[in-house]
């Protein structure tokens, strides 16, 4: 029998409480779930790729998930995918906004090699309106982040925009 690879990839700039439910209900469709962190300047991060890499490692080690693990990565999805042996690519909806951006890779994926698959999990309706780019910019103005991370995260989150010396106001 042939081994489920599944790659979940993102920036997890930081990883929320969204990713974690994506992370735990996509470890249960494959046999190994690969959480690829990747770097996406436009995104202009809060953390390094190895500050994410690692935050992204210490959750997954929270969660005790033994099918998963954390590979960072700078390349075409779809090159890290074969890269890895994974024929499932794994992304998590928010909203209809989220599908609309989301079709348009898959499709493009598909055409890249059609052996890969896009399987889209709906957020957990409690968590759908969390974005890692909303996280940060509540963080930035002193608003209370920790319904959507974890206390370590949120810790980080924290101390990076004092660090940074945002607006923030604790």
């Amino acid at each position: 029998m042939t081994r489920r690879v599944g790659i979940y990839p993102g920036t997890f700039d930081p990883i929320t409480l969204g990713h974690a439910d994506i992370i735990r209900r996509g470890s249960k469709l494959v046999d190994h779930l690969i959480i690829g962190v990747t770097t996406n300047p436009s995104k202009n991060p809060m953390f390094s790729t190895d500050e994410r890499f690692r935050m992204v490692e210490r959750e997954v080690a929270n969660m005790g998930l033994t099918n998963v693990e954390v590979v960072g990565f700078n390349a075409l999805l779809v090159k890290f995918a074969q890269k890895q042996g994974a024929s499932v690519i794994i992304r998590g909806l928010r909203a209809v906004a989220d599908f609309e951006y989301e079709y348009q890779m898959a499709g493009m994926n598909q055409q890249l090699d059609h052996n890969i698959e896009t399987v889209f999990l709906m957020a957990d309706v409690s968590l759908q309106p969390i974005a890692s780019k909303l996280v940060k910019e509540i963080a930035v103005y002193g608003g209370d982040i920790a319904k959507f991370v974890s206390p370590p995260v949120c810790e980080e989150v924290i101390a990076r925009v004092r660090e940074q010396g945002l607006k923030g106001d604790y």
